[in-house]
């Protein structure tokens, strides 16, 4: 027995010199997005996934994308049980547990990514972090996405162009607005669009440029109306981590997370500007028609918006009307 037990602490001993680690933790990563296919959202958990185990400090994460691992809507549970460790996540697909989320894919609210910076260091992004963190998830890396709309029927531009069309839209309050302005809903994760627009499911979808593009949808698009210069469509999609595990981490291996997904963050604050442009041009390849909204189409759709989503969110959620004031102050 005591020459096991000296073995063993030979062992440790070895291995401490080496600089070798006995025990390598593997946290698992889990997103919604196509992975290798250049998605930047997957880009970004693989970077943080790269640069971590490059640091060498006993820490491995194992991205599983596409929903190989959790469904779109069940990431935010899992996360905030600490069931898992880490994703890349629409934060408005857990309004319907934290409804002040809606405010981060609130219409019009962001007109482009300056602006979307400058909301990051706002109290009002101060004030939903502070309730991710509530919950048991803490953001490792801010993403802003532009996003536009993509119909088989005609092209979406001003509020009367949407009656009438079954829409898939992102968020509560891109419902109630579409609604307002005569379009039925029918609500879907992204990653499903294409077949509910195969099927006739769906006449037209609202998401992101990257969604656009990942998820092939100008196979089924007679037109797109992309951001241009007066997007209405901004969501915020960061990188989580459980709480409970990030509080546990070493900390160096909190530090190598830190640093990670602030190179995660560098990267994707320049690929998402050149998104647009990459959308654009697989649009007008596959033949779909392209268009902006003008900023007459973005006045007459705010005007719907603070009948509607605005509305109902400063009336209806807990401390909505202070959040929106927050967010509004960002100029």
């Amino acid at each position: 027995m005591k020459r096991h037990i000296l073995c063993a602490a030979l062992g440790l001993a070895l291995a401490a010199g080496s600089g070798t680690s006995l025990a390598e933790t593997t946290l698992r990563a889990s997103h919604q997005f196509p992975g290798g296919q250049g998605d930047p959202r997957d880009e970004m958990v693989q970077i943080i996934a790269r640069e971590v185990e490059a640091a060498n400090v006993g820490l491995k994460i194992q991205v599983f994308p596409g929903s190989s691992l959790y469904k779109a809507t069940e990431q935010w549970g899992a996360l905030t049980r600490g069931q898992l460790d880490m994703t890349a996540f629409p934060l408005d697909y857990a309004s319907g547990r934290v409804p002040q989320f809606s405010a981060t894919l609130m219409p019009g609210l962001v007109r482009n990514y300056d602006h979307a910076q400058r909301l990051n260091q706002s109290n009002f992004m101060k004030d939903i972090k502070a309730l991710i963190e509530k919950q048991g998830a803490v953001v490792i890396a801010d993403a802003w996405l532009a996003g536009g709309f993509a119909s088989k029927k005609n092209c979406i531009t001003g509020p009367d162009t949407i009656k009438g069309q079954v829409i898939r839209a992102a968020g509560p309050a891109f419902e109630q607005m579409l609604a307002a302005a005569g379009a039925s809903i029918s609500s879907m994760p992204s990653s499903e669009v294409y077949s509910a627009m195969q099927t006739g499911v769906l006449d037209a979808a609202n998401t992101s440029n990257d969604s656009f593009v990942s998820y092939r949808l100008y196979e089924q698009a007679k037109c797109l109306t992309a951001p241009g210069d007066n997007a209405l469509w901004f969501m915020y999609e960061p990188v989580l981590m459980s709480k409970k595990v990030f509080d546990n981490l070493e900390p160096k291996q909190r530090e190598a997370i830190l640093a990670a997904a602030k190179k995660a963050e560098d990267y994707f604050t320049v690929e998402a500007r050149k998104g647009e442009q990459k959308m654009r041009d697989i649009y007008t390849k596959a033949g779909v028609e392209v268009v902006t909204m003008t900023p007459e189409d973005y006045k007459a759709w705010m005007a719907v918006a603070k009948h509607s989503s605005y509305r109902m969110f400063s009336e209806k959620v807990p401390g909505g009307d202070e959040l929106l004031r927050k967010a509004l102050a960002v100029q």
